[in-house]
């Protein structure tokens, strides 16, 4: 049997990647290029902030200390969060954010594919939910990222600059540690090495036709998964999330 605190690590990973990406989507609301994009955006937030309920939900049931999923959402401090820095890199242009939301997609869809079949059912119900939702942001954020950078030579120039930068965070998402080792013994998620030849398979697939080069360095940033080390950027970000619950703790409505 798996420790609840190993556990409740993983649970916070999947949690927090959802969160702070969904919280980033949701900052186009109202700003995207036209109004079909933003409704799609406010969307895809939308679903992240549902997945991140249920995983951060079922990660305050094993902490057993009383906490919900808003607590762990609005009153954790920077340190305690373990998304994968890719999520926490800023929008930067209309580009940027759906390279990063394709980078991120491609990996979430293959994991949420393996967790269907973990031995934890509570993990394989919520990833049997989020699953359906994924396959449609994977399918429209590849089919944005082709239709950009196989567009106009500004789009082109812009979806490869924004490879360029985001690609070194990518590798940290399929490092392994203590906490994945004994998930993987206990059977409820993947080695994470294991989901990199079939994300492989899918970039490098959807950027031949986007006519986009992938960079050939497999260097990683990292620290974000295990609260080591976050980017400047998350700070900023949680100030603007939490800031209800700080100025106004325990505040409900």
């Amino acid at each position: 049997m798996v420790r609840d605190d190993f556990l409740f690590e993983y649970l916070l990973r999947l949690g927090d990647n959802t969160l702070i990406l969904g919280h980033r989507v949701s900052e186009w609301c109202g700003h995207a290029p036209v109004l079909e994009e933003d409704i799609a955006l406010a969307n895809t937030a939308l679903d992240m902030i549902g997945q991140t309920q249920m995983w951060l939900g079922l990660a305050a049931e094993v902490e057993g200390k009383g906490r919900n999923a808003d607590a762990l959402a609005f009153t954790r401090d920077v340190w305690d969060f373990r998304n994968l820095l890719l999520v926490e890199m800023p929008n930067g242009d209309f580009g940027q954010t759906l390279m990063r939301q394709f980078l991120f997609d491609a990996f979430h869809s293959i994991l949420l594919g393996r967790l269907m079949t973990s031995s934890d059912t509570r993990i394989a119900g919520i990833a049997a939910k989020a699953s359906k939702e994924v396959s449609y942001h994977l399918e429209r954020s590849a089919e944005t990222v082709v239709g950009l950078g196989d567009g106009t030579e500004q789009s082109h120039e812009r979806m490869q600059a924004a490879l360029d930068y985001l690609w070194p965070y990518v590798g940290e998402a399929f490092i392994g540690d203590t906490v994945d080792a004994e998930m993987v013994a206990a059977g409820i998620a993947p080695d994470p090495a294991s989901l990199r030849a079939e994300f492989d398979e899918i970039v490098t697939r959807v950027f031949a036709e986007a006519t986009l080069k992938l960079p050939e360095s497999r260097f990683a940033h990292k620290g974000g998964k295990t609260g080591n080390f976050h980017t400047e950027h998350l700070g900023h970000l949680i100030s603007t999330l939490q800031w209800l619950q700080r100025a106004y703790p325990g505040c409900t409505w």
